[in-house]
């Protein structure tokens, strides 16, 4: 090749080395220090796109896991009411056992008669609670206000009739928000409809109509039939003497009843739980895949970095050399 001085071919190629190492150093940089394998699109737009659709199925799952342990502390908090609705039932049961002790007078059993009202009031205002203002028990009341008609059939130990109350909750547990699970507002005040005599209002499959009457009552602001009740009063119903006295065989159907509702809450909180589990496996195992396009792998790149470095050294001495190579060329003018 002939020595010229307008070209310095050696130089310009040096050059262009020299600025490619420059930007492969840079690149190598960005990932190491972002943690990412894909700064920009240019890099993969392919596995970013793919990586953008795994990304917003993993929020969806966290939303819905969310969603799940929420319904979880739902039926958490209707349990704990309910096991002490049990304790109350149990209570005015062992109230009616003393109230019928020969050995009591009149102001014992008045006594154990206060105690019981105020119970059958407590009993009332637990079937009122609520989560973060939803109903935790849907008997006589939706979220909005207005009444249910549809109770609970304890006599045939069936937990479904609640085609006519809204007494469902949908949990979603995917992330498209197709998938989901019913839970229940579970129905405390039905359980607690029974008669004196221990049978159930209304009697078997009649019991829808038994809360129709109980929902009636409730919106003229009238006692409820059964063991709650929705104010105090001074009613003898453990005194033998009295119009309306309970039995032993009210009380062990009621606590039967609530056991049976602490039963379905069981249930529910198990699927629910193995649900969550389902969709936390999914997230770890998505977040895998996510990681597995998007992260860098530090040793390679650090190994890359390297590299490049030596790279970028040698071929800024190269452009330095080649810049000089043409002074031959003054050599051959003196």
């Amino acid at each position: 090749m002939g020595i010229s001085i307008n070209t310095n071919i050696a130089a310009s190629r040096a050059s262009h080395f020299l600025a490619s190492n420059h930007a492969n150093l840079q690149k190598s940089l960005d990932r190491l220090s972002s943690g990412r394998r894909i700064t920009e699109p240019a890099d993969d737009a392919g596995g970013l796109a793919v990586a953008m659709k795994l990304n917003h199925s993993i929020q969806g799952l966290s939303g819905a896991s969310k969603n799940i342990g929420n319904a979880i502390s739902f039926l958490q908090v209707q349990d704990g009411i309910l096991a002490s609705a049990g304790d109350i039932v149990s209570r005015m049961g062992e109230l009616q056992s003393m109230s019928s002790d020969v050995m009591k007078n009149t102001t014992d059993i008045d006594n154990y008669e206060a105690e019981f009202n105020d119970l059958r009031n407590q009993l009332y205002n637990m079937s009122k609670s609520q989560f973060n203002g939803v109903n935790l028990f849907g008997d006589w009341y939706d979220n909005a206000g207005t009444q249910n008609t549809t109770g609970l059939d304890f006599a045939n130990n069936d937990n479904t009739g609640r085609a006519h109350a809204n007494a469902s909750l949908n949990v979603i547990i995917s992330e498209d928000g197709t998938t989901n699970v019913t839970i229940h507002k579970s129905l405390l005040g039905s359980a607690l409809v029974v008669e004196p005599d221990g049978t159930i209002a209304g009697g078997g499959s009649n019991m829808a109509t038994a809360n129709q009457t109980a929902a009636a009552t409730e919106a003229n602001g009238q006692t409820i039939a059964g063991l709650a009740k929705a104010a105090a009063d001074d009613d003898r119903e453990l005194d033998s003497a009295g119009a309306n006295v309970f039995t032993a065989a009210a009380f062990t159907q009621a606590l039967e009843n609530i056991a049976t509702l602490r039963a379905t809450n069981g249930g529910q909180v198990k699927r629910l739980q193995y649900a969550q589990a389902d969709v936390d496996s999914k997230i770890s195992n998505m977040t895998a895949a996510h990681g597995r396009i998007m992260d860098v792998d530090i040793a390679t790149e650090s190994a890359n970095l390297a590299k490049q470095q030596i790279l970028v050294q040698a071929s800024a001495a190269m452009t330095a050399q080649a810049n000089t190579a043409n002074d031959v060329a003054l050599m051959l003018l003196r």
